[in-house]
């Protein structure tokens, strides 16, 4: 193995735990309610079915950010993520009973796959169109992303609030996501003005405290019974 091909593993490896900060926070989210029986069957099954499809979308990324408003889709898409992980407080039963692990698992998957996105594009930049290269590097970076989420699950069980400031982390990524698509820069960057770029990320914060102040309030008043 020469310098070159080390350098490009280490490239990606730094890469990855850069740009998996937000997963592992999806991760954490999406497990606290959780058994901890439960947990780590759920972060490693969660994990692995996320890296997977990293390592398809990899393989296919270019193709994949050709497509029309396919950023644009996933950025709302990640905005409900956010929304569903906070809305209900303790009694979300989207990650409570039986089918917990399944759902905390299936919000895994589902918010790493959106999330990576620019992510699988950048790795397949630096692995310089080698797909095992790429692969490699998410593979090492695994345990990383693994200890990441259990770290911020400790965390989140001492401070409570930094539930809400994940959530908030992830609405962010969701206006990110929106003003780097392509037809999404066009619309309401371009045709708007350039403060939009973090006008956006910033309303998706705005608007998920709304949802979750109306939602807190509702249930509520289904509390009282009003």
């Amino acid at each position: 193995m020469d310098g070159e091909m080390i350098s490009k593993i280490l490239s990606i490896i730094l890469l990855d735990i850069v740009l998996s900060g937000d997963n592992a926070v999806v991760i954490a989210l999406a497990c606290r309610k959780l058994d901890p029986s439960k947990r780590k069957k759920a972060i490693l099954l969660g994990t692995a079915g996320a890296v997977i499809l990293r390592i398809v979308l990899t393989v296919v990324a270019v193709w994949i950010l050709d497509i029309p408003f396919v950023k644009f889709i996933g950025g709302l898409m990640l905005l409900y993520i956010a929304w569903d992980l906070v809305k209900s407080g303790d009694d979300d039963p989207d990650i409570k009973g039986n089918s917990g692990l399944f759902a905390a698992v299936r919000t895994i998957i589902i918010a790493d796959f959106v999330m990576s996105l620019d992510n699988v594009l950048a790795v397949a930049g630096v692995a310089d169109g080698h797909v095992g290269l790429a692969a490699l590097g998410l593979i090492i970076s695994i345990p990383i992303i693994i200890f990441g989420s259990q770290v911020i699950m400790k965390l989140m069980e001492k401070l409570p609030i930094l539930v809400w400031l994940g959530a908030l982390l992830i609405a962010y990524t969701s206006g990110e996501m929106l003003v780097s698509d392509k037809y999404g820069h066009k619309y309401l960057v371009e045709a708007l003005f350039p403060q939009m770029d973090w006008i956006v990320p910033v309303l998706m914060m705005v608007i998920l405290i709304a949802l979750g102040l109306w939602a807190k309030m509702r249930q509520t008043r289904q509390m009282t019974g009003q």
